[in-house]
């Protein structure tokens, strides 16, 4: 698999799972030779990994022939995308879940950033790839025009934008910037290993977030009013 077949590999998965959160179930689940190739190559990726994996080991840990997958997964580029992207729908679909247990913006703020760290670097095939293809994660982030982020930044926005009409925070939020410094923030702890936080701490992750991200919810005080 090509060095440039990741870097898409991750901006594409990310980008479309992002777009289709919250969606009511997913093209080609009815598939059930599609869903349990997908279930078997999620199984394969995760012990041998992606580089060691092969569309025979695949169908073969599926109990289906080699034609059946690639019949339903043209290339194994197409089966590995296809696996990293359900794995991202999934995470999204559990994160709208989640944030619903907090009662306040500010909590939904810190559950989010907490949980998509966790659950992100966690997941044995995503967070694999993030931790064996850092640089690659970072190159991609930076060379794709900022795509990917401006994709997750809609997805975070819409969500503030939920809180708004909800009256939860302020009308004069700039949304849009507050969404992007949030998604930068979180993205660059996924990318760049930090000296200073542990992110296996949530305790700590859930600090920074209501010390740093918390206060962004507050829109800018009008010229002239301090003092």
């Amino acid at each position: 698999m090509a060095t440039s077949g990741h870097e898409s590999l991750l901006e594409r998965a990310y980008s479309e799972a992002v777009g289709q959160a919250g969606e009511n179930g997913e093209a080609g689940e009815t598939d059930t030779a599609r869903a349990r190739v997908l279930d078997a190559a999620y199984e394969q990726f995760c012990r041998m990994g992606i580089q060691r994996s092969t569309m025979e080991d695949v169908a073969r840990r599926a109990g289906v022939s080699r034609i059946t997958v690639y019949r339903r997964f043209a290339t194994k580029d197409a089966l590995v995308e296809q696996v990293v992207r359900r794995e991202f729908r999934r995470y999204f679909d559990r994160f709208l879940t989640d944030i619903q247990r907090a009662e306040t913006a500010a909590d939904r703020v810190v559950l989010g950033f907490v949980s998509s760290l966790r659950a992100i670097r966690g997941n044995p095939l995503i967070g694999g790839l993030i931790d064996a293809e850092t640089d690659l994660l970072v190159s991609a982030m930076i060379s794709d025009g900022g795509h990917t982020l401006a994709t997750v930044r809609r997805f975070v926005a819409g969500q503030l934008r939920q809180e708004q009409r909800a009256g939860n925070v302020a009308d004069g939020l700039d949304i849009d910037h507050v969404a992007e410094m949030m998604v930068r923030v979180s993205a660059s702890f996924l990318a760049i290993p930090s000296h200073l936080v542990d992110l296996d701490d949530d305790a700590q992750l859930a600090a920074l977030a209501r010390r740093f991200l918390v206060p962004m919810l507050e829109p800018p005080a009008p010229p002239g009013s301090a003092g």
